[in-house]
């Protein structure tokens, strides 16, 4: 980063023009030959807890028919925000009950995709009055946001990026960029970093406003108050592997979460590892003794304890935050 100040407006802009961060992200995730937008999808880059184990799937089902069950009779919603390819609700139809009574949503911006299940309704928009679940795994990551940068003399200055990467600082953060940094994630040490997280509050208060009643998740790599990283979270990543953020359409790019700042009242917030023990999954390694009585049993439990300890594990997936709201 240079400490080059250009007063350009982070609003709309050429395309080969320095811009905010949250107009170069939303042009090279989702503009014309988007990275999202490709037929690989988001699986063919990086892997999350739904490509990781079908036990993610499996607790998913049994947090609906949870929800189910405390709504009474009659068909639940399932409603996947930023389904990608449709994996996840995939997995939860299969580890449904037969006959169990649920209508599936799949909302994504991309298309769908050849020989999906025929039950999941695809749509590039929230349904309304949703009575169920909604899940949104690894959703708000990809919400574009603007990145600030603290100066040399320690102002808040907008950092806008050209299509090959180069950042530089532009003017100053003001209204609702301001209002949200003094809440949630103030700047004043020169070079410091911060996402700036209001679009995906309000992504995430429209998504719970689509529930008549019943349970919404998010789960994200999160950070609260009180251990924001220095220099913010901002990455990209291409088949697999971590590299620079660069808004050509090339990469992935996201951000970590300020999930606590997401949070409407009433809502819980909890580690990944915490949800899914709730939910039945558990890293413990089956007991010997199995392995006499039922070498092949012991052996399907060993595989799966391995699974679920690296959707539980410290330092990975583990670490995801779940923010959980009924509604």
């Amino acid at each position: 980063m240079t400490d080059e100040t250009c007063q350009q407006s982070p609003g709309p802009c050429g395309p080969g023009d320095p811009c905010g961060w949250r107009v170069a992200t939303e042009r090279a995730l989702y503009g014309e030959g988007g990275f999202y937008l490709r037929p690989e999808g988001p699986a063919g880059h990086f892997r999350t807890s739904v490509h990781a184990s079908p036990l993610f799937a499996g607790a998913v089902a049994r947090l609906l028919e949870e929800v189910a069950a405390g709504l009474g009779p009659g068909p639940v919603d399932l409603v996947d925000v930023g389904a990608g390819r449709g994996e996840l609700l995939t997995g939860v139809l299969a580890a449904l009950p037969a006959g169990f009574p649920v209508r599936a949503y799949a909302v994504e911006r991309a298309a769908r995709p050849a020989g999906l299940d025929g039950r999941i309704s695809w749509r590039a928009s929230l349904p309304s009055g949703i009575r169920g679940l909604l899940f949104a795994n690894e959703w708000l990551d990809n919400v574009p946001v603007d990145v600030a940068e603290a100066d040399p003399d320690g102002v808040a200055r907008l950092v806008l990026v050209r299509p090959d990467g180069t950042e530089t600082l532009g003017a100053p953060v003001s209204g609702a960029d301001a209002e949200w940094l003094a809440r949630w994630w103030p700047l004043s040490e020169p070079g410091s970093r911060a996402e700036i997280g209001w679009p995906r509050d309000e992504a995430w208060a429209e998504a719970v406003g689509s529930l008549d009643a019943g349970v919404a998740v998010a789960v994200d790599y999160a950070h609260t108050s009180g251990s924001r990283p220095f220099f913010g979270t901002l990455s990209g990543f291409r088949d697999g592997r971590e590299v620079s953020p660069v808004p050509d359409g090339s990469c992935d790019i996201t951000a970590h979460v300020a999930l606590d700042a997401c949070a409407l009242p009433g809502a819980e917030l909890v580690p990944q590892r915490s949800a899914l023990a709730r939910l039945g999954v558990s890293g413990a390694r089956p007991p010997l003794s199995l392995a006499s009585s039922d070498p092949a049993g012991y052996v399907r439990a060993l595989a799966g304890a391995g699974e679920a300890a690296e959707l539980t594990s410290r330092g990975g997936l583990g670490d995801f935050g779940w923010l959980i709201q009924r509604v």
